[in-house]
């Protein structure tokens, strides 16, 4: 399978070292494409829920195939979320092609990208952070729930089911807080006189033009989703932007099997687990 030519690609939401991440499908997905950049916008490495006893080899992988993108010279932005806040501390470290920001403005073909993950909007993040990081734990125990589910469902023959999109689905003030984002994300992004607004973490991916709450402009509001529950990311080539979206019938050939970062021994190259212990127990 040929790699498919990206300009720009935005990535969120992945929650490595959880076990609802889909490392497997996502590690498929980098290697099938060729950015010329790489937005990863927050919560890429679940901090918060880090445990040593679960970071599968998938996992691992997933961070040594960005790091390729790193070493071969396409530009990586990784901006912090709220799941891997501890990173905060580091921001506007460079490396090379890679960089560690909270936010980036980018021109993008001439208009004004703005850039952030986007829990600066969450009230909960902002005065209650005990109670979304109790909320993260049991997100993720459903979404652990829900793949033995699935599993049953896909051995009988029946079609998947998100249990997370049901509950949301099924609770007005869900909806109202999405909207809400939404609209605060476009207000600001037009009073700084932005042509885009590119976010995360309500892992909702959405590209829709959003007037201002005053009806004097507006944006194109992006949002990358998740790779958790929708397996989305966000490209932009030719000028365009698109969602895409993870379908396994696409990548039922695995691209590049031999490849040699895999195959290298990569908890010696790299030991991420110990790296995260230390940032989970210093002092912030």
């Amino acid at each position: 399978m040929s790699k498919r030519e990206v300009d720009i690609v935005v990535i969120s939401d992945v929650h490595l070292g959880t076990y609802g991440c889909h490392a497997k499908e996502l590690l498929k997905y980098l290697k099938s494409i060729k950015p010329k950049m790489l937005i990863l916008n927050g919560d890429i490495i679940d901090i918060w829920q880090f445990s040593k006893s679960y970071w599968p080899e998938a996992h691992m992988k997933v961070v040594r195939r960005i790091l390729k993108f790193v070493t071969d010279g396409i530009p990586v932005h990784y901006l912090t979320g709220n799941h891997d806040e501890m990173l905060r501390k580091f921001t506007d470290f460079n490396l090379g092609s890679f960089q560690l920001l909270n936010k980036i403005v980018l021109n993008i073909d001439g208009k004004k990208a703005w850039i952030f993950h986007g829990d600066i909007f969450d009230v909960t993040m902002q005065h209650s952070k005990w109670l979304a990081k109790l909320g993260a734990v049991g997100y993720d125990s459903l979404i652990l729930i829900n793949s033995f589910v699935n599993w049953f469902l896909t051995a009988l023959g029946r079609q998947k089911m998100s249990f997370s999109q049901k509950v949301k689905a099924s609770f007005k003030e869900a909806v109202k807080f999405i909207n809400q984002f939404e609209q605060t994300a476009a207000d600001l992004a037009v009073d700084k006189n932005y042509q885009y607004v590119i976010c995360g973490h309500i892992h909702h991916a959405e590209i829709r033009t959003i007037e201002n709450t005053e009806k004097t402009g507006s944006v194109l509001y992006l949002n990358s989703g998740d790779w958790v529950e929708s397996l989305t990311s966000l490209e932009y080539y030719k000028g365009e932007w698109n969602i895409f979206k993870y379908n396994p019938d696409d990548f039922k050939t695995d691209t590049d099997d031999d490849d040699k970062t895999d195959a290298e021994d990569l908890d010696a190259k790299l030991d991420v687990k110990s790296l995260l212990e230390r940032f989970k127990q210093e002092p912030h």
